[in-house]
């Protein structure tokens, strides 16, 4: 493996002391897959592992922003520095600026201790780029105490969240049914906290019943899934909130399973990471390779099946 370049070497002292300029500049490297973002990473990995990572899910329109932008301040009122990472499904022409719409994060913008970006999904099929959790490496090794995840979208796209997340917290709002329709039909894992933000609605305790119902139909061992009701816009139920987000974190410690998660997470990573590059190199070499054409032309022709062919195809590769 080669050592890093000087702008590696010199971004990951800068970036290791706390830099927001230099983490900036990292997650750019790593997003536009720089190779130097890549021996950065490196560089810097072993100081990792000590954020409290949380991941933000559920549907457009619940609040997540507000009330991300809400545990911001809570956790600034404790000294804790504090990264969020927002993923947008945004189109390949704005690239993540939805972030630029996100009015209730603007007050943290000018603040030392909080680190702000956003990032496109790129397509991804889960909703994430290749890139996200390198963005949170980055974001931990840089000294942040907390790291929040956000996604926007709720159901199979976005369950690789918790590929990235010690806790994961789900976002709803009264009324917005479908998404307890998604957790009963088990589309959505089984979240660590639940918020029903916009409390204020007279649809709120119907609600709570139904997603205690449908909890109740969940395996009952171990943590039980507390239901929050915040209304994030007046600040009510933030502490709540936070503090059921800090006793999980705390029950995962204890149990043993907050290593456990992570292992499964990193594993997760180094298959999804391996599977693009693996995919990328079969691309270039379909394009090239007169070989590969050829049995693609066998497929063509209906003589080969395309399950044969890719075993061919990976016989040759592996």
């Amino acid at each position: 493996m080669s050592a890093p370049g000087n702008t590696a070497a010199d971004l990951a002292e800068r970036l290791l002391a706390g830099d927001k300029r230099a983490l900036a500049r990292a997650i750019s490297l790593v997003e536009n897959d720089d190779p130097e973002g890549w021996a950065l990473v490196r560089e810097v990995y072993p100081h990792t592992g000590k954020a409290a990572i949380v991941g933000f899910t559920g549907p457009p329109g619940v609040g997540k922003s507000t009330l991300i932008g809400r545990l911001i301040d809570h956790v600034r009122g404790r000294e804790r520095e504090v990264a969020v990472l927002s993923i947008d499904p945004s189109s390949p022409f704005t690239q993540g600026a939805l972030l630029g719409d996100r009015i209730r994060l603007t007050d943290h913008f000018l603040d030392p201790g909080v680190f702000i970006r956003s990032m496109a999904s790129r397509g991804s099929l889960g909703g994430l780029s290749e890139a996200t959790l390198q963005a949170v490496l980055l974001m931990d090794a840089s000294g942040k105490d907390d790291v929040f995840l956000e996604t926007v979208g709720v159901g199979q796209a976005e369950v690789d969240i918790i590929d990235h997340a010690d806790t994961v917290v789900l976002v709803l709002m009264p009324g917005s049914g479908d998404s307890v329709q998604a957790l009963k039909a088990g589309v959505m894992e089984i979240p660590d906290v639940i918020v029903v933000n916009k409390s204020d609605h007279p649809l709120t305790d119907t609600m709570v019943r139904e997603i205690r119902g449908t909890l109740s139909l969940a395996p009952q061992e171990g943590w039980r899934v507390p239901i929050v009701k915040t209304e994030a816009s007046r600040s009510e139920g933030i502490d709540e909130l936070a503090e059921k987000i800090e006793e999980h974190r705390a029950f995962i410690e204890e149990q043993g399973t907050l290593a456990e998660r992570r292992r499964r997470n990193l594993m997760n990573e180094v298959l999804a990471l391996a599977a693009a590059r693996l995919r990328r190199r079969l691309e270039a070499q379909v394009s090239e390779d007169e070989s590969v054409q050829e049995l693609l032309d066998e497929v063509v022709a209906r003589r080969l099946d395309p399950a044969s062919a890719a075993a061919k195809l990976l016989e040759r590769e592996l």
